[in-house]
């Protein structure tokens, strides 16, 4: 299984990669036109992108350590190497858009005059056509490799895609003489990349806690209850590392029942886990009642 689920992260570099080059190439162009353009928003949002190269460089490697075999020092894997990855990530997204944010602020209050090139303008439809394209391949590929840190990747490329839809409602309204709305627009991005950073580094530091989803317990939990012999759950808890969930369960079996029995249901439950809801491992302990 272990195989398996290095394959899986493998395959999950790709997103990330993809990610990578798209930001190189947008923020370039978004720098470039914005400048010459004199779009504050558009380069706003090109500093955004240039930020994100970094966040997703930071996945990359998260999901290449991960990869690493379990040694001496971490016996359960490095598989938690993905949620530090988005922790990181976060913290970078965070301080460029505070530095966003007090730029642009700075921009609305000493006044624009000038409003921007219409060329801004299609630069930001092309760029939010693009993420928004990276976004459903990256989704659809975390969900298939069940990949927070590549999750948190394609939360990234949607938020990029509205941030480049803000930026040309932005530069389109500066044209009716409201030079004004092009910085106020790049406050505006200035708060999604926030908002985004702190939505990664609220659910990074979840998983980096054990924390899980109570939902899916209570799902566990009743899948064991179907199992013949299976007398209650007494206790069930759930955590995460990276893409891989683990169980522990302390289940209710009669009294009368033999070691080998009680170790067969145990197996049972063991197996029906991993295969009705895909859990990594399962850790199962046996009282009688």
């Amino acid at each position: 299984m272990d195989q398996e689920k290095y394959k899986q992260l493998k395959l999950g570099e790709r997103g990330a990669i993809i990610s990578i080059l798209a930001y190189i190439a947008l923020s370039i162009i978004k720098f470039i036109i914005g400048n010459t353009a004199n779009s504050e928003a558009l380069q706003a949002d090109g500093l955004n992108n240039a930020t994100d190269i970094v966040a997703s460089v930071a996945v990359l490697i998260g999901l290449k350590y991960s990869r690493k075999p379990a040694d001496l020092d971490h016996p359960y894997g490095h598989w938690k190497a993905e949620s530090v990855a988005s922790l990181i990530a976060s913290f970078i997204m965070m301080i460029v858009g505070l530095q966003v944010l007090y730029n642009a602020i700075q921009s609305v209050f000493d006044g624009k005059t000038q409003s921007p090139d219409l060329l801004s303008a299609w630069t930001g439809v092309g760029a939010a056509i693009v993420m928004y394209l990276v976004y459903r391949y990256n989704k659809r590929l975390a969900e298939k490799i069940n990949s927070q840190s590549l999750m948190a990747a394609a939360k990234d490329n949607l938020s990029d895609a509205w941030v480049s839809i803000g930026t040309v409602v932005g530069i389109v309204g500066a044209q009716f003489y409201l030079p004004w709305l092009d910085p106020l627009t790049a406050v505006f991005v200035g708060l999604l990349i926030c908002k985004t950073a702190w939505n990664i580094f609220r659910e990074a530091s979840h998983y980096l806690t054990d924390g899980f989803d109570e939902q899916l317990i209570q799902t566990y939990e009743e899948t064991i209850q179907t199992i013949p012999g299976v007398k209650g759950v007494k206790d069930i808890r759930g955590r995460n590392y990276g893409n891989n969930t683990v169980v522990d369960v302390v289940i209710l079996v009669r009294s009368t029942l033999d070691i080998k029995q009680a170790h067969d249901i145990s197996s049972v439950v063991e197996k029906e886990l991993m295969k009705k809801h895909e859990v990594y491992d399962v850790h199962v302990h046996v009282e009688p009642n």
